[in-house]
């Protein structure tokens, strides 16, 4: 555990946090990404990709709604490398683990925040020889800082410009496994 956060704290955030979107909405988010992907891929034998970590919680909920073949791979890819301002260009912590080259691409996501490490994981999936790629994020956040680049092909729910957690998403390395969509109270 983070020495710089205690258990009581952690429970405190949770305490005090705002629900923005309850279990069952995510569920119904789900549920409208899978008619939506089904619809659009349910033919082209795609590979889908979960964007470690974040990805993670969305994709295991997802992908059992999915009623086509698929092949399911993971990656792990980051422009942080531990600091708190990304690079320019990707660092792979588990690069593509099923080759791309020809296929239809799904990337799925927790969050479309500003979008630039999707927008680079895209542009390496082309140059790995993708045929075609498509995204698709649990959650849209709603603010004016996105990374013009990059559109999001499915996208679950949107959600207002706060400090999000939850299906995914962290508290400072915590809470993603938290059932809702919740703001950390004040932010």
């Amino acid at each position: 555990m983070s020495q710089s956060l205690t258990l009581e704290e952690l429970n405190r955030v949770m305490a005090e946090a705002d629900l923005l979107k309850s279990a069952a909405e995510v569920d119904a988010a789900l549920n409208k990404l899978a008619v939506e992907i089904t619809g659009r891929l349910s033919t082209s034998l795609p590979v889908v990709y979960g964007i470690m970590n974040g990805g993670l919680v969305m994709a295991g909920q997802l992908l059992t709604k999915l009623n086509f073949p698929l092949e399911q791979g993971y990656m792990h890819a980051t422009r942080y490398r531990g600091e708190t301002t990304g690079h320019t260009d990707l660092q792979w912590q588990a690069p593509p683990s099923i080759p791309m080259d020809g296929r239809t691409v799904l990337i799925l996501d927790d969050i479309f925040d500003e979008g630039n490490t999707l927008a680079e994981v895209v542009k390496a999936c082309h140059a790995q020889g993708a045929k075609e790629v498509f995204t698709a994020v649990l959650v849209n956040k709603l603010h004016d800082r996105k990374n013009t680049d990059l559109q999001i092909d499915f996208i679950g729910m949107d959600v207002e410009d706060r400090y999000v957690f939850g299906c995914g998403m962290d508290y400072r390395g915590y809470w993603r496994n938290a059932p809702g969509i919740y703001a950390v109270k004040g932010m």
